[in-house]
């Protein structure tokens, strides 16, 4: 069964619709696996679960790390649409309309840069700076590509995770392939969610991957 949806641009939308719990789980995997909160798995990842990148690094050390990333790549950005929010310049927190992202991308990058920058200036291992300079360049190409279409954040970062867990294991920083599996199968399941719980075309979504593919795989060499 479809239904026809009239969108901001004037154009026919035919949308299948879906089993309540079908559409519960898309939303479901929507917000875990969130660009934000993907920031925080895989810093999660590299400090506490992986033992070859921060190696000899005691916990409270670790834990600075980890609350400067929290803090300037997740924190500040969420306050900033929260704010936006409630002053009324965006009507929804999830960003439905290229016209409410532009700010969020902004601020976004300003942030994402500052954390790369830092962490440049610490002499962060070259893995986690090659992670935050993707943050960066990710959020600049979205603002232009803003212009053009509504390309999936979800699915820039899903592309960006796959790669870099990819270099992770070619490059001998995983001592096992566990990892990469796991990375393929969330890919999957971010990007099958944003065309069940958004109005995401498909190739928002598949173009929105690639992109965060090759940024991620431009910045490793970049960084490391």
């Amino acid at each position: 069964m479809s239904e026809l949806e009239i969108t901001e641009e004037g154009e026919l939308l035919e949308n299948y619709t879906l089993h309540p719990f079908i559409k519960a789980l898309g939303v479901f995997f929507s917000w875990l696996f969130h660009p934000l909160l993907l920031i925080v798995w895989v810093s999660w990842y590299l400090l506490y679960v992986n033992d070859l990148i921060f190696l000899g690094m005691d916990s409270f050390d670790r834990l600075k790390v980890f609350l400067r990333i929290l803090s300037t790549s997740v924190f500040l950005p969420l306050i900033t649409v929260l704010l936006l929010k409630g002053l009324g310049f965006i009507k929804s927190i999830q960003l439905r309309t290229q016209k409410e992202r532009i700010i969020p991308y902004v601020a976004c990058i300003t942030f994402f840069f500052w954390s790369y920058y830092v962490s440049k200036q610490l002499d962060d291992p070259g893995e986690l700076r090659a992670f935050l300079l993707t943050l960066f360049i990710t959020a600049s190409a979205a603002l232009i590509i803003n212009n053009y279409m509504k390309i999936s954040m979800h699915a820039l970062g899903a592309g960006s995770l796959f790669c870099f867990f990819m270099l992770l294991l070619f490059h001998g920083r995983i001592e096992e392939s566990l990892p990469l599996l796991a990375v393929v199968f969330v890919s999957g399941i971010i990007c099958s969610s944003r065309l069940i719980a958004s109005d995401h075309y498909p190739f928002e979504v598949g173009f929105g991957f690639v992109m965060g593919f090759l940024i991620q795989l431009v910045c490793w060499f970049i960084a490391t």
